[in-house]
């Protein structure tokens, strides 16, 4: 890939290049009344309940939120009060980035246009892309799309909002479920996985594996 020079590098934001901190938001309100096995076992229902809510209809992320901490504080067995989603929702655009996010981004955007592809609404992301450090052409939400990844129709709403296709981009993202296998599926044949430690390996979608945006650059020879 290092000879190939797309017209953008696309992103997923929140996991890849924001840290991503539901997991904490959860912790926080209710570890101090839950054994750690209990609520260790509600992070796990609450990630998996986001997937479930966003796979239909689109609808707005506070929603999305409300309801899989409900549905996994039900599945444990834990109080919940409506505020508790808002809570967390309220704390999105607090987040910053991964620490090796500026300097690796900032790099290749001097010579590559990025592009943010986000399950966010309009006005979470501008305050967390503010805080990357790099330029961005476009930061694409999924309440412009009306659509949330892993669903094909954001990556749809990108490649005409940019005015190119599959074989003009290169998606770089640390998630299979809601990116890379997607890219794969829409002929997005150039991708980058950033191994967060998020999921396992899988070779068969074809991608860059780095460890962190660091190595961004030197996917591209830069």
């Amino acid at each position: 890939m290092s000879q190939f020079r797309p017209k953008y590098v696309t992103f997923d934001c929140y996991g890849t290049l924001t840290n991503f901190q539901m997991a904490e938001a959860a912790q926080d309100l209710y570890r101090a009344h839950l054994p750690e096995a209990q609520m260790t076992a509600l992070v796990r229902d609450f990630a998996a309940y986001r997937l479930d809510e966003i796979l239909g209809d689109w609808k707005p992320y506070a929603d999305v939120i409300h309801n899989a901490l409900e549905r996994a504080c039900k599945r444990n067995g834990v109080a919940f009060k409506s505020e508790h989603g808002q809570m967390v929702y309220d704390r999105v655009p607090s987040w910053g980035p991964h620490p090796d996010v500026p300097a690796g981004l900032a790099r290749v955007a001097k010579e590559i246009p990025l592009v943010i592809l986000s399950n966010a609404m309009n006005a979470q992301l501008p305050s967390n892309v503010a805080k990357l450090g790099a330029p961005f052409h476009a930061a694409l939400t999924a309440e412009q799309a009306r659509s949330y990844k892993p669903r094909m129709k954001g990556f749809e709403f990108m490649f005409d909002t940019l005015g190119c296709g599959p074989e003009d981009v290169v998606h770089c993202s640390s998630s299979f479920r809601y990116d890379l296998m997607t890219a794969h599926d829409l002929g997005i044949k150039n991708k980058v996985w950033v191994n967060r430690g998020h999921e396992p390996a899988n070779p068969y979608y074809g991608y860059v594996e780095i460890k962190d945006i660091g190595g961004l650059p030197g996917v591209f020879g830069l």
